[in-house]
């Protein structure tokens, strides 16, 4: 979910007035909250009420606030079982501040009888309570805990979320225990190099997730190094924003090729093939169809996860146009419909369904996505954004469960014209692989949510592009000119690969492209004329490979070829651009060239891969803070501290 320039957020902070705050920010404040006598504090609430700033500490219990005008500012840090805390700090222009502040925690009380309802309390009047016959058990205990957290009234039936009666005060939910750590990533089989002559094309679908990066950053952030299989270097690559020029012509998307040296590898060349997505006016959007498909099962009772799910939605919302709408859907031990759709003016109606939300109960996934998208269609705007927003830590246990069962049903509803954005929450249980799979068949994308700037980032200043798919089924083919290139590999996207008839066929479902949206793509080439070996088959015995004479006389180093189809579209496009045989010195390339190159150093450093040469963690580095080009929102700064947090972390394993 990436990286148009143009952000939603922005647009439609223009229409509704919303940019004043950010329009006189000048500085900042951070630091860190840890306990009285103890370690640092994460999902503590930070904030600077007078300047309606807020945020979440991380794990480490560290925070970060933007947007503060100059001047002294009182900042307040609060967290349930912790008396709050205040501070003063000056912020000076173009300055970051530092605050450090410590929560005691709230002595613990005898717990007083919970208050009833007065017919209720006439009830027990009349009739006294009989006594137990026996004390129950831990089963019965742990049944009686586990059907007060269920978010659903189950009584009724109907499977609707059910909001405390009035006057009746609801006791303080147990806090989550701590869980074994079952994340689960796919298998990834990097891919390795073809001979040009032998297998002369390369063919795959376009990948615009980012899930991968923000993942490995939060991981990285906990003072551990990645799973190999959390590195996906093609959704590290397409994180980041790349000054592409638009389309030109009546296309959806422009391409732009450069041919340099790797910079891992001096005898190899690396072809960067960047395309951009038209560029569209955020106020001319046409009215979106929203349906929040929010996961509230007991598995998203932790800080990461429920809290920051809805911080982050408050944040979308609060950008909502009037003629957008936006339905809720919620699913544990069942699916339920906690908001019908409602316009997007009504805004304190939908935060507040926002806030209501609690976690309980098992995992109704299945369930729950078929009445998304039954809602979706009851309400589907012809010309519109339909679209599902699932929020989720990817942990479905209960109903359609198999990941079969789900991509089937996905891509049956994918038919009706409804698309699928997933965003993952929190850590131990996060089924990455589930996720990606999901969001593939449903013609979206998906992302990972692991702070409230993140949350930003994917849900305001990107959704715009997100919302409007301006290409579907968006499938790449490169063939190559074996008398310049003896080898190729394609750097990452290997879980995205088709069979090379795949790319004609209309029936195959490929990736999709936003609004403003870029795709980055690397291929590593060993030159023709190299001596080095490539793994092969054996000889052929009745018929022998040539390069013909119209290859040896032709300039091309290869031919990108294009497909796609409109939004709305079954039929495909073709997009044809022959690449020349020129390199460019590597100190004289584009920012965004040498950039994404040590982007993808650094994933082959944190896979370990066998292809990664002489690089090191500081050439990594090194090369990124040379590239930084246009970096507004310090993302390619933030990369940088990254590297060297991991080089680290990789000293110390």
């Amino acid at each position: 979910m990436r990286r148009g320039h143009i952000g939603f957020g922005v647009g439609m902070a223009l229409i509704l007035g919303l940019g004043i705050a950010w329009a006189q920010a000048t500085g900042g404040v951070k630091g860190k909250v840890t306990a009285a006598g103890g370690g640092p504090l994460a999902g503590v609430t930070v904030e600077v009420a007078a300047a309606g700033a807020k945020t979440t500490t991380g794990r480490d219990g560290s925070y970060a606030l933007a947007g503060l005008p100059a001047g002294q500012h009182t900042v307040k840090a609060s967290k349930p079982g912790y008396s709050a805390a205040t501070g003063t700090v000056t912020v000076a222009a173009g300055k970051t501040a530092t605050l450090n502040l410590t929560l005691r925690p709230v002595p613990a009380k005898t717990p007083s009888p919970e208050p009833v309802a007065a017919e209720e309390a006439e009830k027990r009047e009349a009739k006294p309570m009989p006594k137990p016959t026996r004390r129950p058990s831990k089963k019965m205990k742990a049944r009686s805990r586990r059907d007060s957290r269920n978010p659903f009234d189950m009584a009724s039936g109907a499977a609707a979320l059910a909001p405390p009666p009035a006057g009746i005060a609801v006791a303080p939910r147990e806090p989550a225990q701590p869980e074994m750590n079952r994340e689960a990533y796919d298998r990834i089989e990097e891919n390795t190099f073809k001979s040009a002559l032998r297998d002369p094309l390369s063919t795959f679908s376009i990948d615009v997730d980012t899930a991968s990066y923000a993942n490995v950053r939060r991981i990285l952030g906990e003072s551990r190094m990645p799973p190999k299989d959390a590195v996906r270097i093609e959704e590290l690559i397409n994180y980041f924003t790349y000054d592409y020029a638009g389309p030109k012509d009546d296309v959806p998307f422009a391409v732009h090729t450069e041919v340099s040296t790797a910079p891992w590898n001096p005898k190899h060349r690396l072809v960067h093939i960047g395309l951009q997505g038209l560029k569209v006016d955020t106020a001319a959007l046409p009215p979106s169809n929203l349906v929040f498909l929010f996961d509230v099962s007991g598995s998203m009772n932790s800080p990461d996860k429920l809290p920051l799910l809805k911080a982050a939605f408050r944040l979308l919302v609060d950008n909502l146009r009037p003629q957008d709408r936006v339905a809720i859907v919620v699913y544990a031990g069942a699916a339920g419909l906690v908001l019908p759709s409602t316009p997007g003016k009504q805004k304190p109606e939908i935060l507040a369904a926002i806030d209501r939300l609690s976690a309980g109960g098992s995992t109704a996934g299945g369930a729950g996505i078929k009445l998304a998208y039954k809602v979706a269609r009851d309400n589907f705007v012809k010309g519109g954004n339909n679209r599902i927003i699932l929020a989720t830590d990817g942990d479905f246990n209960v109903g359609a469960s198999s990941d079969g069962e789900l991509e089937r049903m996905i891509e049956q509803e994918r038919e009706s014209g409804v698309f699928l954005t997933i965003l993952g929450f929190g850590r131990g249980n996060y089924q990455d692989a589930k996720m990606e799979k999901l969001s593939n068949k449903g013609n979206g994308n998906a992302a990972y949510i692991d702070s409230i700037l993140e949350a930003k980032k994917v849900l305001v200043t990107e959704m715009g592009g997100t919302l409007l798919t301006i290409a579907k089924d968006v499938k790449i083919q490169v063939e190559f000119n074996p008398a310049k290139v003896k080898g190729y590999r394609l750097v990452g996207y290997e879980n995205r690969a088709l069979a090379n008839e795949d790319f004609n066929d209309d029936k195959k479902d490929a990736g999709e492209l936003g609004a403003g949206h870029s795709v980055t793509v690397l291929y590593e080439i060993i030159p023709a004329g190299s001596d080095e070996a490539i793994p092969g088959v054996d000889a052929l015995k009745y018929q022998t490979g040539g390069v013909s004479e119209a290859a040896k006389k032709s300039p091309e180093l290869m031919t990108v070829k294009l497909r796609y189809k409109a939004p709305d579209g079954d039929t495909s496009k073709l997009i044809t651009h022959p690449v020349i045989d020129a390199e460019t010195p590597l100190a004289k390339t584009s920012a965004d060239f040498r950039f994404s190159a040590a982007v993808a150093g650094f994933g082959m450093l944190l896979r370990d891969s066998k292809f990664k040469g002489d690089l090191t963690w500081d050439a990594v580095a090194q090369q990124a803070k040379g590239a930084m080009g246009d970096d507004g929102e310090s993302y390619r700064f933030e990369f940088v501290q990254l590297v060297k947090k991991a080089a680290l972390l990789a000293q110390s394993n």
